[in-house]
């Protein structure tokens, strides 16, 4: 992995990040919000289970924690609790520009979310980001790049984007929409005066949409760490909603259908992180088990570490 503090993390769990997007703002798209959350979702009430959840994850393990500028306060509060717990130097933080957040700490918005990949983005949410995180940042990556992105093709942003890198940051692009490995192989190809300018990519991938696999396959082969979200579908292969074939093979295992669904994922060869996604810290726990079963368990799809 290119990230050093991850590269000597040797806990079983540091191949399990912790991703903010759900508890870093009252509106997301998960289901059984309203049961996880409940009725109090103001900022202090959002913050104080961030926190919660930061010190559960860290107590069992992981060590790499995912936010965006897109995700309400989960930068601040990430930052807020860092600068609580100045000893921790074995953390790797990475955060995404590209969306501005735009729900103004509602759930009825008619819009949430703003996206734009221009250089002026990316120089205010740059600075916005650096301003919470300051040094504790290591990677900064391209919010849902798509095929039409135009951070695929502008030479300046790229040339910013280096220059980041000079200074010491990684970075890297997510993705999401229905053609996810195109766009993975279009910034497989980005190059900055004949070096590869990404060095990570974070794409949906769960047991329900394997699609960007074999594109996933070819960055790890070039180089890139790879970090898998919504291995959860947005709660689709959580009970009660998981399938029947999950159900299946969580009952036998003796484990929870959201850790047999991370777990198939952390099989993958070329997976780097797999991102849990938790409201709870029950939740959490239960996505952690992930980590024994994917080097306890054979005869599941996918090849064991």
């Amino acid at each position: 992995m290119p990230f050093a503090r991850l590269a000597t993390a040797t806990t079983p769990t540091c191949h399990l990040g912790l991703g903010l997007a759900a508890v870093g703002r009252p509106g997301y798209i998960n289901l059984g919000r309203d049961h996880d959350l409940g009725a109090d979702r103001s900022v202090e009430a959002l913050r104080a289970r961030t926190h919660e959840l930061l010190d559960a994850a860290y107590a069992q393990g992981v060590r790499y924690f995912d936010v965006a500028r897109s995700y309400g306060r989960s930068e601040e509060f990430l930052a807020d609790w860092l600068a609580a717990r100045p000893g921790l130097d074995d953390i790797v933080v990475g955060s995404k520009w590209g969306y501005t957040y735009t729900a103004d700490w509602t759930t009825d918005a008619e819009r949430h979310e703003v996206k734009d990949h221009g250089v002026a983005t990316y120089e205010r949410q740059r600075a916005e980001t650096a301003a919470l995180l300051g040094d504790r940042l290591d990677l900064y990556q391209i919010h849902s790049v798509t095929p039409d992105s135009p951070a695929l093709t502008d030479k300046e942003l790229h040339a910013k984007l280096a220059e980041a890198t000079a200074g010491g940051l990684t970075v890297g692009f997510s993705t999401s929409g229905p053609a996810q490995a195109d766009a993975i192989r279009a910034a497989l190809a980005v190059e900055v005066d004949g070096v590869p300018l990404f060095r990570t990519v974070q794409s949906t991938y769960n047991v329900l949409e394997t699609s960007a696999g074999p594109a996933l396959a070819e960055a790890h082969d070039a180089g890139l760490t790879v970090i898998v979200k919504e291995g959860m579908a947005n709660g689709r292969l959580a009970e009660p909603h998981a399938p029947d074939a999950l159900r299946a093979v969580a009952e036998d295992a003796g484990l929870g259908c959201d850790a047999v669904a991370l777990a198939v994922i952390l099989r993958q060869p070329w997976a780097g992180v797999v991102l849990s996604g938790a409201a709870t810290v029950t939740q959490l726990t239960s996505n952690l088990h992930a980590a024994v079963a994917t080097s306890t368990r054979t005869g599941w799809p996918g090849s064991p570490r």
